[in-house]
């Protein structure tokens, strides 16, 4: 059985990835491989920060990584807040903060559409694989949905016609931007058999 490490603390996304990874790969959080502390996000993109991130925990636990660095990009707010999605009201991963902000700057804008976006990163010391994934929809003007987590409940999916917030794990998984780029990083790596 393989192992791999999920370079990240975000007990959401470890749940998304280990779902979607399946039976076959055993994975561990950060912390399990004996990653402590944060890896300062200093990358102008989403794949700069998942490679920073992939090649910091690998420096401790030896052992292959994923990272993922993603958020939402919302086009009347010019791509905002993009690569400072989990720090966009200030204090990383306050998400009512972030949603409250979101909502806020979001009260005049005619035009509502955005999009998840994330870049996931494989090293294992030598290889770098890297695989990106999107999907669309719109911010809404009220937060809908208890599921998820991050901007979920004020992100309506054009693929579900629903927000995040209101739809199941596996719902969720087989068309957010995450689950895109898993199932392509899959692929690259041969983990599909």
């Amino acid at each position: 059985m393989k192992t791999v490490v999920l370079a990240s603390s975000n007990k959401g996304k470890i749940k998304e990835i280990k779902q979607m990874l399946g039976e076959k790969i055993n994975v561990l959080s950060a912390a399990e491989a004996g990653f402590e502390g944060d890896v300062e996000e200093t990358g102008a993109s989403f794949y700069e920060n998942a490679l920073i991130k992939a090649r910091a925990v690998y420096a401790a636990a030896a052992l292959p990584v994923i990272a993922d660095d993603g958020g939402l990009e919302v086009d009347f707010l010019g791509g905002a807040p993009g690569v400072f999605s989990a720090r966009y009201a200030g204090e990383h991963g306050n998400d009512a903060r972030n949603r409250a902000l979101l909502l806020k700057n979001m009260q005049s804008a005619d035009t509502r559409t955005a999009r998840f976006k994330c870049c996931l990163v494989y090293y294992d010391g030598v290889n770098i694989v890297s695989a990106e994934g999107a999907t669309e929809g719109e911010i809404l003007r009220e937060e809908r949905g208890e599921k998820g987590f991050g901007y979920d409940s004020v992100f309506y999916s054009y693929d579900l016609e629903k927000s995040f917030g209101e739809a199941g794990d596996d719902e969720k998984n087989s068309v957010s931007h995450r689950g895109r780029a898993l199932r392509l990083l899959k692929e690259k790596l041969g983990w599909n058999g």
